[in-house]
């Protein structure tokens, strides 16, 4: 007796709790995405802070002196800068450099680089680095060597830059691990003096004395040399303080000038739409006039002190789809949206800036529509392109003052759907391979997952505003089934896509996980996808998704940005950050879409 009352106390226990359970519903996707936005609300300033530049002790960058601002310009003189280059074995290397004027540099006594003349400084930002005008080779022995510049002047420009080459050293054709440079181990500098610069200057002297000055002969402290205007001695160049954002964690939590960041700001927009709730579109206002309002300021520290990498130096002439079309999303769809706003004109000289760029600037594979890039080869095809610019055509279509403009934009972004797929869609895996070399194309790089969830993204933005009789509608239609289907078959029993999505032992990835959820979400509330084999791959996606955003909008489990590489290992092995907006923005997306999948299913 006793065992039968337990055992039925146990069953009513069960039925209970499950009853419970079922009253308790899973909060609303949409509502799940609103923390990640109230924690963007709470968390991003939108203002710059005073900050003295870290030194990098590492010669892998932009290194200059600025002569100008340590000894004045307006007249005719010459100055000397003084380094070391410290490297663990005997190294040739090749130095990239641009000056004005006359420029030598000697390396251990030794002459490495001599031009005369007058001419201005030469340099083109590229897409990852700043294109210089000369260079040099310097054998680099064991140990710490001697650098010194010697620089003229005619009174206009005075500034010497010099940058190495990748690790991969295109003129040698070698890797060559990168030198430190600085003062560390020069005799008589205390470290102090070393932890504030990596350079010595000296100056100016007189441009007349033919035999050289006295630093080309001796490298005394503590003495006078004879200057253009009185005695003279080694000190450290004008060291400026810079504006930098407030709260940089890490590259993908922060609010700088990118395509992820500008991302959140479009994900915002929408999301106030969706919900009606002003306080997320305020936060795109803040972001969008933040970088706009504040682009004087940028171009002053870029153009102005050389700080090419300072904060925001990005929206300032780049040469990279991150950094010029996808990150303008929010600008023109809030042109799009709202009218005679304060700073209007700002947005819109911006933008026909961006519109002149998508149609002439970014370069393009040879014989097709679609964009390329010169980075890591020429021409590389990124699947990541796909995303940095299509949805912007997309957009600047809709946004286009004629139907003859929009047919162009249109047009343009589904010819470069189909093209980026010659390049990178592997057809026996149907999936897309993170990029294409075009001199090279027989080597396959890595599924990566987020890089084939900017491909179905691109594809979801055509055909959500592409008309339906459009000649290439189908064929883009068709791509993203075929490619959806796919992607189904590699879907965890947790929901979860890896981060390369062909690879089971590879790591479970929120970024990919969420945009492949979204643009499926996106394709079974519209009819593209079946609703019923595609309704439970979207809920599976999103309950993976959400399980990773915390109470206060926290999201795990995002993987960091990522350059293309043929080894499958470097995408194994990549490190994910919490937050990172790469994956955040493309979460808040997915909660929308889904959210707007379960609404319509209701109303059936």
């Amino acid at each position: 007796m006793k065992k039968y009352i337990s055992t039925l106390l146990f069953v009513l226990l069960v039925l209970a709790n499950g009853k419970a359970q079922q009253g308790k519903e899973s909060p609303r996707p949409v509502d799940k995405v609103k923390k990640i936005g109230d924690k963007l609300i709470r968390e991003t300033p939108f203002a710059y802070r005073l900050i003295s530049p870290a030194r990098n002790e590492r010669f892998n960058g932009l290194s200059f002196v600025d002569f100008g601002a340590a000894f004045g310009k307006g007249k005719a003189a010459v100055a000397y800068a003084y380094t070391q280059l410290t490297v663990l074995h005997d190294t040739l290397f090749t130095v990239q450099t641009a000056h004005n004027d006359a420029c030598t540099i000697w390396c251990n006594g030794a002459l490495v680089y001599d031009k005369k003349g007058d001419s201005n400084i030469a340099i083109v930002r590229d897409e990852r680095s700043m294109a210089m005008s000369d260079s040099f080779r310097v054998l680099l022995k064991k140990g710490s060597n001697d650098l010194l510049i010697k620089s003229a002047t005619s009174g206009k420009e005075w500034c010497v830059f010099l940058q190495p080459p990748s690790e991969h050293d295109a003129v040698l054709n070698v890797r060559q691990p990168y030198p430190e440079i600085g003062l560390k181990y020069v005799k008589h500098v205390d470290t102090s003096v070393a932890a504030l610069s990596s350079w010595l200057v000296c100056g100016p002297f007189a441009t007349t004395a033919t035999a050289g000055h006295t630093p080309e002969k001796e490298f005394i402290f503590g003495t006078m040399y004879p200057g253009l205007e009185g005695p003279v001695t080694w000190t450290i160049p004008k060291k400026e303080v810079l504006g930098d954002v407030i709260g940089a964690k890490a590259w993908g939590t922060t609010y700088q000038w990118n395509y992820h960041n500008g991302g959140v700001a479009w994900a915002m927009q929408q999301l106030s739409e969706l919900t009606g709730e002003r306080q997320y579109r305020q936060w795109a206002v803040n972001f969008c006039d933040f970088q706009m309002n504040g682009t004087p300021f940028v171009d002053y520290q870029v153009n102005g002190l050389r700080a090419y990498n300072s904060a925001n130096a990005m929206v300032i002439g780049s040469r990279l789809l991150d950094f010029t079309l996808a990150p303008s999303l929010p600008l023109i769809y809030r042109l799009r949206k709202e009218k005679g706003f304060a700073n209007e004109s700002i947005y819109k000289a911006y933008i026909d800036k961006m519109i002149h760029y998508a149609q002439e600037g970014q370069i393009r594979s040879e014989g097709y529509s679609n964009y390329t890039r010169t980075t890591p080869e020429a021409y590389t095809v990124w699947v990541d392109d796909m995303f940095m610019g299509i949805p912007f055509l997309m957009q600047a279509g809709l946004y286009a003052g004629s139907p003859e403009q929009r047919q162009l934009f249109f047009d343009d972004a589904a010819s470069q759907v189909l093209d980026f797929a010659k390049h990178v869609w592997d057809k026996d895996a149907r999936l897309f391979m993170h990029a294409n070399y075009s001199r090279r194309p027989q080597v396959k790089l890595p599924y990566w997952s987020r890089a084939n969830g900017w491909a179905i993204w691109a594809m979801t933005e055509v055909l959500m505003a592409l008309p339906r009789e459009h000649t290439k509608y189908k064929a883009v239609l068709d791509l993203y089934r075929d490619f959806a289907g796919s992607l189904a078959r590699y879907q965890n029993r947790d929901g979860f896509w890896h981060n390369v999505i062909n690879r089971a032992d590879s790591p479970e990835e929120v970024s990919g996980t969420a945009i492949f959820t979204m643009a499926m979400a996106r394709g079974v509330r519209l009819g593209w996808l079946d609703r019923k084999k595609f309704t439970p791959v979207v809920e599976r996606g999103w309950k993976a998704v959400a399980g990773e955003i915390e109470e206060d909008g926290t999201v795990h489990k995002i993987c960091v940005g990522t350059m293309c590489s043929e080894d499958v290992n470097y995408y194994m092995t990549r490190p994910f950050y919490d937050n990172d907006t790469h994956g955040s923005f493309a979460v808040i997306f997915a909660g929308m879409e889904v959210q707007k999948m379960l609404d319509q299913q209701k109303q059936r």
